[in-house]
């Protein structure tokens, strides 16, 4: 993850070193070489990503004349948004990214939560299963990813619940999610709590250009708003359908994907249909872009 174009352009490289020097350990040697399981530990997915995505970000600004109208991220990406538009510095961002995954760990034991994907069934039709499906526990819509793709978080045995009434009430797919803890749910209160104090101990600066942002699915670029609407992401569900509409309702016509992987891209595609929708995660697709 990362390495094609850090061992291309010095900007990239200078990412990854930069990120280790505030981490305290080497991000580079995870994210190039690490084993598939301690990558998938979240406290160590959500710096490595971020890292990926700001060295991605600095070539794509060093290589191309490209400039934002407006940045988005979904759920971590949030923070890469952040530090692209310079609300963030990468040193702060990567701290804070390894600590909030740390604290969602630690905020609900493993086995305990659960996240499934639904597909083919709504918003508001997907609301009342998972209040149906709760007896007494929590479950929610956590990602509403794009048309009929939604991602529903909480305890494990109402998710379970609650996949079983998906498929009863005419369901496409419904596919349990291989994550370490039901984010974007009420059950990461605790992290949320914890995350507030990290947050307020960083500097916040100037946006070039406004974020839209998880909680609102709307543009916000005044600094006080940085803090609390991070916090609030923690529990709150990812609008990311909403916040592309947004964006193309707003004039967006083309969507850059910044960072490792394509999957944005892909709903990007299937929610706002006839746009331009390009990623950049290596020299190939740099080259392509």
């Amino acid at each position: 993850m990362g390495k094609d174009l850090a061992d291309n352009f010095t900007c990239a490289k200078r990412v990854f070193e930069e990120a280790s020097d505030s981490l305290g350990f080497d991000i580079a040697a995870m994210c190039f070489s690490g084993s598939e399981d301690d990558l998938k530990l979240t406290a160590n997915t959500q710096p490595a990503i971020l890292t990926a995505s700001v060295a991605a970000l600095r070539v794509v600004e060093q290589e191309t004349d490209l400039k934002p109208t407006f940045v988005a991220g979904h759920s971590l990406g949030e923070y890469s948004a952040l530090v692209c538009t310079g609300v963030l510095s990468l040193a702060d961002a990567v701290r804070t990214v390894r600590q909030r995954g740390t604290f969602m760990q630690q905020a609900v034991p493993v086995g305990v939560g659960a996240m499934a994907a639904i597909m083919g069934i709504e918003g508001p039709d997907l609301e009342q299963l998972c209040y149906d499906a709760a007896e007494g526990e929590v479950v929610s819509p956590a990602n509403f990813n794009s048309p009929g793709q939604i991602v529903i978080a909480g305890h494990a045995t109402a998710v379970e619940r609650a996949m079983t009434l998906a498929k009863e009430r005419g369901a496409k797919r419904a596919l349990s999610l291989p994550v370490s803890a039901p984010f974007h749910s009420s059950l990461m209160a605790p992290a949320a709590i914890r995350l507030d104090t990290v947050l307020s101990e960083i500097a916040i600066g100037d946006f070039t250009c406004p974020v839209v942002g998880n909680v609102e699915a709307a543009p916000y670029q005044e600094p006080e708003r940085v803090k609390p609407l991070l916090v609030e992401q923690v529990c709150a569900p990812v609008r990311w359908e909403e916040s592309v509409l947004k964006m193309r309702e707003l004039g967006v016509e083309r969507f850059v994907e910044i960072g490792p992987g394509k999957v944005l891209s892909g709903l990007v595609k299937r929610i706002a249909k006839g746009t331009e929708v390009q990623n950049v995660a290596d020299v190939a697709s740099l080259k392509k872009l």
